[in-house]
Formats: structure tokens, sequence, C-alpha cells
């Protein structure tokens, strides 16, 4: 499939779902920082998406970025909430709640 969405891309086509595949794709497959990438182009070509702001903040997160990933999920809560989009909006805030607490090791 990966395949199939990079040679669209390579033809020329560019939209946020194109964005999107590839993003989930990568993550999918443990290529954080690509996926990463495809999710930043996928935001910027539609700053609404949230579920790509829920998987960018994920990619960057494992990507061991956890400030990056706080950000897009701060983006992203903005965006579901401007939207109606509670289901998102309810996991990006479970995320973020996560990110603040400390892990054993700093307890």
């Amino acid at each position: 499939m990966l395949e199939s969405l990079e040679k669209m891309l390579a033809r020329g086509v560019d939209n946020s779902l194109l964005r999107f595949g590839l993003g989930k794709g990568y993550l999918d497959a443990g290529d954080f920082p690509r996926a990463a990438g495809h999710l930043r182009r996928c935001v910027e070509l539609d700053a609404t998406y949230s579920a790509a702001w829920k998987l960018l903040g994920k990619a960057l997160l494992q990507a061991g970025d956890p400030a990056a990933a706080r950000e897009a999920w701060g983006q992203g809560l903005q965006a579901a909430q401007a939207h109606g989009d509670k289901q998102a909006e309810k996991e990006m805030a479970v995320f973020l709640r996560k990110l603040d607490k400390p892990s054993p090791a700093q307890r």
C-alpha cells in the first residue's frame, strides 16, 4: 500500500488524505520520523484534521520528541474542539495527561 501511495505522491498528487495514509502507514511500519514528516504535511494542508494531529503526536513521541508531541496534541485538541470531534478530543486529552505523569524512574 505504501508503495502505491508513494507513487501517487511522485506523480504530483498531494493532499491531506494521501499524506494521512502515508503517515499512518509509516507509523504502523515503525518508521516514526517518516510518518511524522507526512503527518506534518497533512496538517499543513488541513489544520482541522484532528485524526492527523493525533497520529502526528504519536509519531513524534515514538521518535523521541515528547515536547513536539505535546505541541501536536495541543493543536489537535484545539482542532477537535473547534469541530466537535469529541472522540479525538478525549483521546488527545488522555495522551497529554499521560505526558504530564512522572515516569516511575522520576518518582
